[in-house]
C-alpha cells in the first residue's frame, strides 16, 4: 500500500484510490463513510476539515480499516455500528446487519402502532428473530407506549439486542427471550413483527461476499425454499395474537404470493403490502 497521506482529505483520496483497485462496487461513498466514522464526523465535516492534519496514530486506525473492507467486510461492520431508523445500533458477528430496505416494514407499521397506543394505552409487541432490536427498538424509540419481547435463537444476537435497549434507554420496556419462533413465547400481543431468514439455502454460497462472509448463516437461511420461518410464524401465531393484532414480516422481492398463500392458509388475510427504495416487495401486514 501507497504511502499515507497526512491530511483528513488525503485520507480520503487514500482510501477511495483503494477501494477502486480492489474493485468494489461504491468506492467513493464506502471512502466517505469510513472517514466519517473513524474520525467522528458528519460529511460537512469531514469535507470543511480537509486540509485539517492528521496523526500518525489515526493513519494507522485508517490504514487497518481500509486493509479491512479490501477484503470485503462491510463498512459498518468495521465501524461496528450503524444508524437505523432514527437510532444507532451496536453490530456484532452474530447479528445481520440492519439494511435500510427494513426500514419500509417499520414505515408500514408505525401508524397502526400508534392508533393501537391511542386507543389502548399500552401496547405489547413481540420482533421474533430480533438480531441486534432494529425493528422492536425502532418501533419502542417511536411509540412511547409500547413494550417488547425480543426473541432469538442466538445468544450472541440477543445480547446485542439487550446492549443496543440499554444503551438507548429502552431496556425497561424490553423483555429479551431466547427462542426459536415462539417455542419459548408465552401470553399475546398487539403487533407481531419478524425480518426472518428468507435466503434459499442453496443460494447463501453464491452471495456478495459482504454478505456471504460476514453476516450470520443463522439470519440468512430460510431452508430449501426459502419459507421454513414464514411457516414457523403463520402455523402459529394465532395462540399469541390479540384478537385485533397485526402480523408484519418482511419478505425476499419474489416472495409475495407465496408468503401470503402461507398466511391465508392459517387463516390471516393480507391488509397491507409495501415495496423496498428500488420498487421491490418488501414488506407485508395481515390481521385475522
Amino acid at each position: 500500500m501507497s504511502a499515507a497521506p497526512q491530511t483528513v482529505a488525503g485520507l480520503v483520496r487514500w482510501a477511495r484510490h483503494h477501494f477502486r483497485e480492489a474493485g468494489l462496487d461504491d468506492p467513493a461513498t464506502d471512502a466517505t463513510t469510513l472517514l466519517c466514522g473513524l474520525l467522528g464526523k458528519n460529511r460537512a465535516e469531514l469535507l470543511l476539515s480537509g486540509e485539517e492534519p492528521v496523526g500518525d496514530e489515526v493513519v494507522h486506525r485508517v490504514h487497518s480499516a481500509i486493509e479491512r473492507r479490501m477484503s470485503r467486510e462491510p463498512v459498518h461492520r468495521i465501524l461496528g455500528s450503524r444508524a437505523f431508523y432514527g437510532i444507532d445500533l451496536t453490530l456484532s458477528p452474530d447479528t445481520l446487519e440492519p439494511r435500510p430496505d427494513t426500514e419500509t416494514l417499520i414505515d408500514m407499521l408505525l401508524p397502526h402502532l400508534r392508533a393501537m397506543a391511542a386507543a389502548k394505552g399500552r401496547v405489547r409487541l413481540i420482533d421474533l428473530g430480533t438480531g441486534t432490536g432494529a425493528i422492536g427498538l425502532s418501533l419502542l424509540h417511536e411509540v412511547a407506549e409500547a413494550e417488547a419481547t425480543l426473541t432469538d435463537l442466538s445468544p450472541g444476537a440477543l445480547a446485542t439486542a439487550g446492549e443496543n435497549a440499554a444503551r438507548l434507554g429502552l431496556a425497561a420496556r424490553v423483555t429479551p427471550l431466547l427462542s426459536r419462533w415462539f417455542d419459548a413465547v408465552d401470553g399475546r400481543f398487539d403487533i407481531i413483527v419478524s425480518n426472518p431468514p428468507y435466503i434459499l439455502a442453496n443460494v447463501i454460497d453464491s452471495l456478495a461476499p459482504e454478505v456471504r462472509l460476514f453476516d450470520p448463516k443463522l439470519a440468512l437461511d430460510g431452508g430449501p425454499d426459502g419459507l421454513d420461518a414464514y411457516r414457523a410464524i403463520a402455523g402459529h401465531a394465532d395462540a399469541y395474537l390479540e384478537a385485533d393484532g397485526l402480523i408484519a414480516v418482511e419478505i425476499g422481492y419474489d416472495q409475495k404470493r407465496q408468503v401470503e398463500t402461507l398466511f391465508a392458509e392459517a387463516g390471516f388475510r393480507l391488509i397491507e403490502a409495501r415495496s423496498d427504495f428500488g420498487g421491490n416487495d418488501r414488506a407485508l401486514l395481515f390481521s385475522r
